[in-house]
């Protein structure tokens, strides 16, 4: 399988800010109303941006109103967003498929990124470099999620199962620091915790999500409820995108924010960069389009993933996908812009 990963060409900032803020309306006046939108989102540096537009007004510059909730706990806002606790969250495809399964009605309005080698599988010096050196090993991580969800790839691909190692269910920020204080054999984190996982001397990633590429994409994900509401949908999409582009022309502040939120330094933000691959608008709407057996599309990968659930045992039964993936908003920014 592959996956997009063209060069990011920025418009101007300009530009950026002369976005359309209903469907396909013009900018809304200052004078407008604003849009209340919750958003939750948790450490993974394709979702830091949100810090970026929270610090740089841009969501009140796109006509939103929002109380951005940064959860430590990912599993939090999985929850969060399944309970209506927030009206959008930033999570993956997997998760929410999970969520769907499971009887949550939520929608996938914006994608952000795809995980390109900063979702990892790390062991100590006792596991070699290949999977099956995983048999037997106790291993670390956040049940029911994505790096266990990219651990069961893993195995499956070497002809394996869970039943073949001794899997810990743990917190991810909990299980980075386990790890390191040499408690598994081998852990699954994702950025910005693979840092601290790595700290531990002679530990190395046997697998990183690079290996799987277009199975771990992530996204905004609205409740059923909030998505109604289009103009707030429009405008998310809208903000999205400003922030984007205001991060390609103001990378050194940029980079400043979103690393002070992930707890580390801009040097080791700055290594994050090739392992996740944010999207270009038009990226976005190519993988809205439903191109079966073509892995680049989000349809294709739900209908991979949803089976895949099932037969790892994280779901009793697959998620009815119609209707979850909802592309108009970015087609809409698009056409705005071409």
């Amino acid at each position: 399988m592959t996956r997009m990963r063209s060069i990011w060409v920025p418009t101007t900032l300009v530009a950026a800010l002369a976005l359309v803020l209903g469907l396909g309306a013009p900018v809304a006046s200052a004078k407008a109303k604003p849009v209340k939108l919750t958003i939750g989102y948790s450490a993974w540096p394709g979702w830091f941006p949100l810090a970026v537009a929270q610090k740089g007004g841009i969501f009140k510059k796109a006509g939103l109103s929002v109380k951005l909730k940064y959860f430590v706990d990912y599993t939090a806002s999985l929850d969060a967003l399944a309970a209506g606790k927030v009206d959008v969250n930033a999570q993956t495809l997997n998760d929410t498929i999970f969520a769907v399964a499971s009887g949550a009605e939520q929608r996938v309005i914006v994608v952000n990124d795809n995980s390109t080698g900063n979702d990892q599988i790390i062991c100590d010096k006792s596991v070699g470099s290949s999977i099956k050196d995983l048999k037997g090993k106790t291993i670390g991580a956040e049940a029911g999620v994505v790096d266990h969800f990219l651990l069961l790839q893993g195995l499956a691909k070497a002809g394996m199962t869970e039943k073949d190692i001794d899997f810990r269910g743990i917190k991810t920020d909990a299980a980075a620091s386990a790890f390191e204080g040499g408690q598994f054999d081998c852990v699954g984190v994702f950025a910005p915790f693979t840092v601290q996982a790595l700290k531990r001397p002679g530990s190395h990633a046997v697998f990183t999500s690079a290996d799987f590429p277009g199975v771990i994409p992530d996204h905004l994900v609205a409740t059923a409820k909030a998505a109604k509401n289009q103009k707030a949908m429009q405008r998310l999409v809208n903000a999205w995108y400003m922030t984007v582009d205001w991060i390609a022309t103001h990378p050194d502040e940029a980079v400043t924010v979103m690393a002070a939120k992930a707890g580390v330094s801009v040097a080791e933000y700055a290594d994050f960069a090739k392992g996740t691959t944010i999207f270009t608008p038009e990226q976005a709407v190519n993988a809205f389009v439903d191109r079966p057996g073509d892995p680049t599309s989000l349809a294709e990968m739900a209908r991979r993933t949803n089976p895949f659930l099932v037969s790892s045992g994280l779901t009793k039964k697959t998620a009815d996908l119609k209707g979850l993936l909802v592309g108009k908003y970015t087609k809409a920014y698009v056409k705005a812009h071409s």
